[in-house]
């Protein structure tokens, strides 16, 4: 299941989907399509956010060119403990596999017994949102 995509054409892409570039899963934020020229194929200049890190990325492929896009699921956690420094232990609520996330500052502070939504993308875990009680 680590690292799962899907193939797709360029030319098949839209704005607010994803697409992998440069290694990374990345939501796209617009994509411009030139012209064929009289010796090549169009073009397009896929521009992206990354979902982990938050920088910017462009893929630069012909329309009919393949790219990769990422599985995406969706799981819910619950939080077994705090191990301080942006660390949390969780346990996936359907699967009961208990592991350990390095988080983002906003959730530093869950305590145990909280539920959160993770993304699961390319076998990298992200917290989405901490579900009310």
């Amino acid at each position: 299941m680590d690292g799962e995509v899907n193939l797709a054409q360029v030319k098949d892409l839209k704005e607010g989907k994803y697409v992998v570039i440069d290694g990374e899963p990345c939501k796209i934020v617009s994509i411009q399509k030139s012209k064929p020229g009289k010796h090549g194929a169009a073009k397009a200049r896929v521009e992206g956010i990354s979902l982990f890190t938050g920088s910017k990325k462009t893929l630069l492929k012909s329309v009919d060119a393949t790219c990769e896009i990422p599985v995406i699921l969706r799981k819910t956690a619950q939080v077994v403990a705090n191990l301080g420094g942006n660390r949390l232990q969780l346990m996936d609520l359907e699967t009961y596999e208990t592991y350990e996330l390095e988080v983002e500052p906003q959730y530093a502070e869950l305590e145990s017994g909280q539920e959160v939504e993770l993304q699961d993308v390319m076998g990298k875990k992200m917290i989405t949102r901490v579900k009310k009680s």
